[in-house]
Parts: structure tokens; sequence; C-alpha cells
């Protein structure tokens, strides 16, 4: 038997719950890689939401979308995922099917800019508001620096008090990796 490590699980738990012609919200832009995913799993007839903060991942979204093909409409916001309530179309509400978090900051750029322990909840709130039951939402934690501690020190207990008679949630993770490598959190609607 072989562990699936935590990137892998992350899309195989979110493949599982964004089906063809669904909507997605990829809340951490980065490099693309997620978008990317989420537009292959809604196929042409669905719909992503990807948000950054950072001019460049949007970008690098942009030019990974098109090379790839990636027919799916995908709405590349330059903006932070607290603010999702802006851009979430009305017949999107309620409709989401899966969103990721990838935290922390952006690979090869500047490591000032971090994603906020509360922006980020901001965010998930507005996310599990309009999730579909069984819908799922994906969170990649990295604390491997102190930004990212600090953030995940105010997300584990957030996401442990959601009530159970609406949520179930996931921790995944290795216990036995030396600085503090990334885990999962997986919250999905009942």
């Amino acid at each position: 038997m072989n562990l699936t490590r935590i990137l892998p699980f992350a899309r195989e738990l979110l493949a599982k719950a964004v089906p063809e012609n669904g909507v997605a919200i990829d809340a951490t832009a980065g490099n693309g890689h997620d978008s990317l995913f989420l537009a292959k799993c809604v196929g042409e007839h669905g719909f992503v939401y990807s948000f950054d903060i950072q001019k460049q991942a949007i970008e690098s979204t942009k030019k990974r979308l098109i090379s790839e093909n990636a027919l799916t409409p995908v709405s590349l916001i330059h903006d932070g995922h607290e603010n999702l309530l802006t851009y979430l179309k009305t017949e999107h509400m309620g409709q989401v099917d899966g969103a990721i978090f990838n935290l922390g900051y952006l690979p090869g750029s500047d490591k000032a800019i971090v994603t906020m322990a509360e922006k980020t909840i901001t965010a998930i709130r507005h996310i599990l508001t309009h999730l579909k039951s069984e819908g799922l939402l994906v969170l990649v934690i990295y604390s491997g620096h102190e930004e990212g501690q600090e953030e995940r020190e105010v997300l584990v207990p957030y996401v442990r008090q959601l009530p159970q008679e609406t949520y179930h949630v996931l921790e995944y993770r290795f216990t036995n990796q030396r600085n503090n490598p990334p885990f999962i959190i997986a919250i999905e609607k009942r």
C-alpha cells in the first residue's frame, strides 16, 4: 500500500466532489495548477472562480490555462478570497461543488506576501454558505514559516468547532516529518 501524498490527496478528494458542469473555487490561484485541475473537473460547461491578491499569480494562471487549452469559463480575479461574495454570480449561490486553498505564499515570489487567517476564515465562511450538500472545501496548510504557523493556530481550532450536524471535518497529515510539513483539512457539507 502506498500512502497518497498531500497535494495528490487534495485533488483526489476534489475529483470526487466536483462534477462535470459543476462550480468550483480556487481561492489561491498561485501558479494555476489547481485552477487548471478544477477546470478539467468541471469541463467546458462548468465554471471556476480563481482568486489571488498577486497580479503575478493571475498572469501565471492565465498562461497555464491558455497553454493547456482549458475551455472552461474561468474567472480570474485579482482580489482577496475574502471578497468572494462580490464576484459570486447569482446562479452559483448555493451551488458550489468544491473549493481549494493552498495557504502560505506564492512559490518563487515575495515570501512576505502571505495568506492571513482572518481573511481566510471570512472566505471559508462564505464558501461554506454557498457549498452544495456533499460539496467539499479543501485547505492545504503550509506552516513551515512563521506566518503559516500563526495561520494554522487560528484555522485548526476554527474548523474543529464546526457543527458535526452540518459538516464532516477531516485532517490528513504525515506526523513524523520534519519542519512542519503541509497538511490537509477537508470540510464536507452534509
